[in-house]
C-alpha cells in the first residue's frame, strides 16, 4: 500500500540509476533492532557499508543530499511520513520499522517489529511542551485553525513507547478477549464490519499468548483468541477482504487445533468456506465446508456458546455446514444436492430468538430465486423480513429487505419500488461491503423493468453497491 510518495520515489531512482538494494539486509537480527528503533542513522550507515550512496539515499527517499548528511551526523528522524517515506524508497518492509501491524505474508510483525523508545522520559517532555504550546491556542487564539496550522508546521512528535505486556496470564485476560470478540460482534451487525479494528485486536490478543501462565488459563486463552480470529475473518468477509479473512481463519484453525476445540475449529472451517464460495470459488468452498460439517460433529452436546456469529449448540453449528453446502452445491448447478443439504439444515435445527445470526429463511429465498420459483422465494423472504424485525442485528435485517425487494421487482410487483427504495437507503446507512454487494441483483432486477422510477433506483443501488463507506 503507498502512502501517496511511491511516484516520486520510482522516478528519483530511475533518474539515479541506483542498482536495487539486497532485502535480506534488513532481516538481519542487528538491523531488525535498528529498524524498529527508528535508528535511521545506523540505517544509513549500514546502507553506505554495502556501497549505497549519500547521494543515492537521497534520490531513494525523496531527500536532499544535506538532509541524509545531517541524519548521518545525528538528527533525529521523528516525522511519521518521513519515515514512511524512507520505509517506501528503501523498500523496507513496513512492519519492520513499526509502520504495520502486518507484513506481506499477513503475518504480525510481533516483538521483531514493535517500535522501542530509547528515552521515553525525553519523549514525554517533548510531548508535554508540545500540549504547553497548543495550550493557548485551544483557548483562547483568535484564529486557532491558522495557529495550529503554523505550530504543526516545524513540529515532528515521536509516537508513546509500547504498552507493556503483563508479566503473567490471568483468568481476566480470558474475559477480556471474549467480552472484546462480543463487543465487535454486536458492532459488526449492528453497523457493518470494521476490519482494521478487529484484526489489531485480534494481534494484541494473540501477543497475550507468549506471556507466561498457568496451562489451564493459556489454555482457555487460545480458545478465546480462536473465536477472536474468527470475528476478525468474518469482519473481513463482510468487507470484501478475502485474503485477510482467510489469514484469520488460518489462525483461527491453528490455535483451536491446538487447544482441541471442536467448536472453534468447525466455525474456522465453515466461515473460511463461505468465504471462498463468494470469492467465486465453490468448488473449494464446498471442500472446507464439507470439513467444517465432519468437525461439527464433535462438538460436545453441553457447549452452548454463543460468543462466535451469534448461534449456540451442535445442531446449529451442523446446520449452518449444510446451509452454507446447499450454497455452494447451486453455484455448482447441483441443484438436487443443495436441496437435500438445506433439508438437512432444516431437520437439525430452528433458529430460536437468542440466535443473533441464525435465519435458515434467506438463503432458503436465494436458492428459490436463482432457480426463479419466485412464489416459493417470496414466503422464504418474507419469513426471514419477519423474523428480524423481531429483533437482531440491522445488517440481517438489510440483507433480507434486499432479497424481499428483489423477488417483488422480478415478479414484477407493486409493491417491488417501494421496497427497492427502502432496501437501498438501509444498505447505504451500512459501511458492510458484503451487503452493499448484494444490491446488484436488486439493481438488474429494476434495469429490466425500464421504467424511469426503477432506471433511476437501479442507479442509486449500483452506486450504494460500489462505494465504500
Amino acid at each position: 500500500m503507498s502512502y501517496g510518495h511511491a511516484d516520486k520515489i520510482l522516478a528519483a531512482a530511475a533518474a539515479a540509476n541506483t542498482p536495487p538494494i539486497d532485502p535480506t539486509l534488513y532481516w538481519r537480527d542487528d538491523m531488525r533492532r535498528t529498524l524498529a528503533a527508528h535508528d535511521i542513522a545506523a540505517l544509513f550507515r549500514a546502507l553506505k557499508d554495502v556501497e549505497v550512496t549519500q547521494r543515492t539515499i537521497a534520490a531513494l527517499t525523496g531527500q536532499s543530499q544535506s538532509e541524509v548528511s545531517e541524519i548521518l551526523t545525528g538528527r533525529r528522524v521523528l516525522a511519521y511520513d518521513l519515515l514512511v517515506r524512507i520505509a517506501e524508497g528503501l523498500r523496507i518492509p513496513r512492519e519492520l520499522m513499526g509502520l504495520s501491524w502486518w507484513g506481506p505474508d499477513g503475518t504480525h510483525a510481533g516483538s521483531g517489529g514493535e517500535i522501542t523508545v530509547t528515552d521515553p522520559e525525553g519523549v514525554a517532555a517533548m510531548l508535554r511542551r508540545h500540549l504547553i504550546a497548543l495550550a493557548p491556542i485551544a483557548a483562547v487564539a483568535y484564529n486557532p485553525v491558522a495557529k495550529l496550522a503554523e505550530l504543526l508546521k516545524n513540529t515532528e512528535l515521536p509516537g508513546p513507547s509500547p504498552v507493556p505486556m503483563p508479566s503473567r496470564l490471568c483468568g481476566v485476560h480470558v474475559a477480556k478477549v471474549r467480552d472484546l470478540t462480543r463487543r465487535l460482534g454486536e458492532a459488526c451487525r449492528a453497523y457493518g464490519s470494521d476490519p482494521e479494528v478487529s484484526s489489531a485486536a485480534a494481534a494484541w490478543a494473540s501477543r497475550l499468548l507468549d506471556v507466561p501462565g498457568p496451562d489451564a488459563v493459556r489454555k482457555a486463552l487460545m480458545v478465546a483468541v480462536a473465536e477472536l480470529h474468527i470475528e476478525a475473518g468474518w469482519d473481513g468477509c463482510d468487507a470484501g477482504l478475502y485474503d485477510r479473512a482467510m489469514h484469520h481463519y488460518a489462525r483461527a484453525l491453528e490455535l483451536a487445533t491446538g487447544a482441541g476445540d471442536a467448536y472453534c475449529q468447525a466455525f474456522a472451517l465453515i466461515y473460511a468456506g463461505l468465504a471462498t464460495v463468494e470469492h467465486g470459488q465453490p468448488n473449494e468452498g464446498l471442500k472446507l465446508l464439507q470439513y467444517g460439517g465432519v468437525k461439527s460433529r464433535g462438538v460436545p452436546l453441553e457447549d452452548q456458546r454463543a460468543v462466535v456469529i451469534g448461534v449456540s449448540g451442535r445442531a446449529a453449528v451442523m446446520a449452518g455446514a449444510c446451509e452454507k453446502s446447499a450454497t455452494a452445491l447451486a453455484d455448482l448447478d447441483c441443484w438436487d444436492a443443495a436441496d437435500t443439504e438445506m433439508a438437512k439444515a432444516r431437520e437439525l435445527w430452528t433458529p430460536t430468538r437468542t440466535d443473533s445470526n441464525g435465519d435458515l429463511d434467506r438463503p432458503a429465498a436465494c436458492l428459490a430465486l436463482k432457480r426463479g420459483r419466485l412464489d416459493a422465494a417470496e414466503q422464504f423472504a418474507a419469513a426471514s423480513v419477519r423474523r428480524w424485525k423481531e429483533g437482531g442485528g440491522q445488517v440481517s435485517r438489510t440483507l433480507s429487505g434486499v432479497v424481499l425487494a428483489t423477488i417483488h421487482v422480478r415478479a414484477g410487483e407493486p409493491d417491488g419500488l417501494r421496497l427497492a427504495h427502502d432496501a437501498v437507503s438501509a444498505a447505504s446507512k451500512l459501511s458492510s461491503v458484503r451487503t452493499r454487494r448484494q444490491l446488484e441483483p436488486l439493481a438488474a432486477a429494476l434495469e429490466a423493468r425500464r421504467s424511469s422510477d426503477a432506471l433511476q433506483l437501479a442507479r442509486m443501488a449500483r452506486q450504494v453497491a460500489t462505494t465504500r463507506v
